[in-house]
């Protein structure tokens, strides 16, 4: 039985300097609509976070954008976020990662700068500790990520990664392949997606 029903994604909310980028957001937020999920983003409307937004909105996907009140003006824009289905304004970056990963039952990162990175890492963390198995993909459009695939096998060469069989992220250059991958990962999971919350809370 698959347990996937809602897709995390992390991403930039800039364009970055190529188009490709906001390009692959737009295409995995349709297909993530398309294929009846729910996007979990960061409720940016700006960047490849509102090309995802917008991918999604526009195949008449739901739409969940989790964002602290601070950023509100600097990612968004009040009268843009009024479209998204549902809306979780949080007082700190903490309660927001806690609450998207509450609510997601995979994670993609799509091309970003140092949010997206610290994101994608402590929800590889997490996995590496046990505390959920939940399908996690590195979206490698144009080879965005190749820098930092190569450190995380780097760090298992050397000896770093002590527990590599539970960090096992996916990697899809294409990102409308994106949601095919995780749905396959997910019918193989067989333990419950959440996560052990009382571990996760202290985390």
């Amino acid at each position: 039985m698959n347990t996937i029903r809602s897709v995390c994604v992390y991403c930039g909310s800039s364009p970055g300097r190529n188009e490709i980028y906001a390009k692959a957001g737009h295409l995995l937020g349709r297909s993530i609509a398309r294929a009846g999920l729910r996007l979990i983003y960061g409720g940016g409307t700006k960047g490849i976070m509102g090309a995802v937004a917008e991918g999604a909105l526009k195949a008449g996907g739901r739409v969940t954008g989790i964002i602290p009140r601070f950023l509100i003006n600097r990612e968004a824009t009040e009268t843009a976020l009024d479209r998204l289905d549902e809306l979780v304004i949080t007082d700190n970056m903490h309660e927001r990662k806690h609450r998207m990963f509450e609510k997601s039952d995979a994670f993609v990162a799509l091309p970003g700068g140092i949010g997206t990175v610290e994101e994608i890492v402590e929800i590889m963390t997490w996995a590496q500790l046990g505390h959920h198995r939940k399908p996690i993909v590195f979206g490698n459009v144009g080879g965005f990520w190749d820098p930092m695939l190569a450190l995380l096998d780097h760090m298992t060469a050397e000896g770093f990664v002590h527990t590599a069989q539970r960090v096992k992220p996916l990697v899809v250059d294409d990102p409308e392949a994106i949601v095919a991958a995780i749905m396959v990962a997910g019918s193989s999971v067989d333990a419950p997606t959440e996560g052990v919350q009382s571990v996760i809370d202290k985390l």
